[in-house]
């Protein structure tokens, strides 16, 4: 599906914090696609069968939830403004309730990361499992778009301290500002001795025309879409810059995102 014209919004949100590049609310029935709002209108379209629609939404009254194996994607080429690469400032921030899986494996809530591709950005996980990372936030990024020399994945990533509990809403979130990613929960800064805040002075990897598409629930991973996240979606929203602490915790006082 290609994207839709780009909407007039006012350039801050009730909430302090620059309107997103994209903001979905997860508010569309099963079936439906789930098209952004904030300065791009862009349609997240279902795999795996129709997503359901659960009624104790976050951000409105009602979210997405994804069963175990069901994701959302967003093909790269229709979504131009969420190809962030190189030196600029991004920020990812969600609202999810998690629900047990029938294994335990990486959770992926939303980004560009192509493993199989080799064509890594950027990409808010939960329970990554490097540096002793288990039910963490962690914010994902890559300046090559492969596995960090001398290792089997890409180890470069911001983790929180603080698990992310089962059956309950939480935000989560990061920042990168050209120099360092910060990882949140709940509002506050997760802070972790040389991981929140990680110190990254680099550029993050363009994957080019062949990169990797917009996901949200999974990524694409040993030659097929894996790392699923399994729960409930709330809001979801990209930045094209760094919030700040008290944006990030504006954001989360309004259950806005």
């Amino acid at each position: 599906m290609r994207a839709f014209s780009e909407k007039r919004r006012p350039a801050v949100t009730d909430a302090g914090a620059p309107v997103p590049v994209c903001r979905w609310l997860f508010q569309e029935p099963a079936g439906a696609a789930r098209v952004s709002e904030g300065r791009h209108a862009y349609a997240l379209a279902e795999r795996e069968g129709p997503v359901a629609r659960a009624g104790d939404g976050v951000c409105g009254p009602f979210c997405a939830e994804l069963r175990e194996g069901q994701w959302f994607n967003l093909p790269r080429a229709d979504c131009p403004a969420l190809n962030l690469h190189g030196a600029r400032p991004l920020s990812i921030v969600a609202w999810v309730w998690r629900a047990r899986k029938s294994f335990r494996q990486c959770e992926a809530v939303a980004g560009m990361w192509n493993e199989t591709g080799g064509t890594r950005q950027y990409c808010l996980f939960l329970d990554l499992g490097i540096w002793d990372s288990r039910d963490s936030v962690c914010g994902h990024v890559s300046a090559t778009g492969r596995p960090s020399p001398g290792y089997k994945y890409c180890m470069e990533a911001g983790i929180g301290a603080r698990p992310v509990t089962f059956g309950e809403w939480h935000q989560v979130a990061f920042t990168f500002d050209r120099n360092w990613v910060r990882v949140y929960l709940d509002g506050a800064l997760d802070y972790r001795p040389g991981l929140s805040p990680y110190f990254w002075p680099r550029a993050i990897h363009d994957g080019g025309a062949g990169g990797s598409d917009f996901t949200v629930g999974a990524v694409f991973r040993s030659g097929e879409m894996g790392n699923h996240f399994v729960g409930r979606i709330g809001g979801l929203a990209v930045y094209d810059t760094a919030l700040s602490a008290g944006q990030i915790a504006a954001l989360h006082a309004a259950r806005a995102c």
